[in-house]
């Protein structure tokens, strides 16, 4: 399938190459990691009523819910007394979280919870009560850029609010 719009760049692009370098390496399992992760791309850019390009955030987003895919079936498998299956999800999982952005720390979560806090505290000129609380998870989830998943934000302004 040839692309005749612009060369993407960016993080699709980085896929495409490791891609083929792994495919040269003959390494099977990084192959067929990307391989899907790709297929899941191209499945999110043509679902809704036109085909489109997805950002580098949207692309984040994508891999991001497959490691999620890979980190409960491996739990299931394991569950399931299936060790080498829930084996070769985890090592799925692991290739894909090299392409995530690092996961804000504790600290980093929390210093953006306050501050979000504190903005919906002077937006609504009051305590913020669990009412706001998702107002501040919006915007904490807006600051934190897909490096934090939505449990543990809410888990922390759920903290903080309390």
């Amino acid at each position: 399938m040839t692309d005749t719009s612009a060369a993407p760049t960016g993080l699709k692009a980085r896929l495409r190459s490791d891609l083929t370098a792994a495919m040269k390496a003959r390494d099977t399992l990084t192959t067929g990691t990307i391989r899907m992760a790709l297929a899941a791309i191209t499945t999110a850019e043509v679902s809704g009523s036109t085909a489109r390009e997805l950002s580098d955030a949207e692309v984040i987003a994508v891999l991001a819910k497959e490691v999620r895919k890979r980190a409960e079936a491996a739990e299931a498998f394991a569950g399931a007394g299936r060790p080498e299956q829930a084996a070769k999800e985890e090592a799925e999982a692991a290739v894909l979280t090299g392409y995530l952005p690092q996961p804000l720390t504790d600290d980093e979560l929390g210093s953006l919870v306050a501050a979000a806090v504190a903005d919906v505290a002077a937006g609504t000129g009051a305590p913020v009560t669990m009412r706001q609380m998702g107002l501040v998870i919006k915007q904490v989830q807006a600051a934190a850029a897909g490096r934090a998943d939505g449990a543990r934000i809410s888990s922390a302004v759920k903290a903080s609010v309390a």
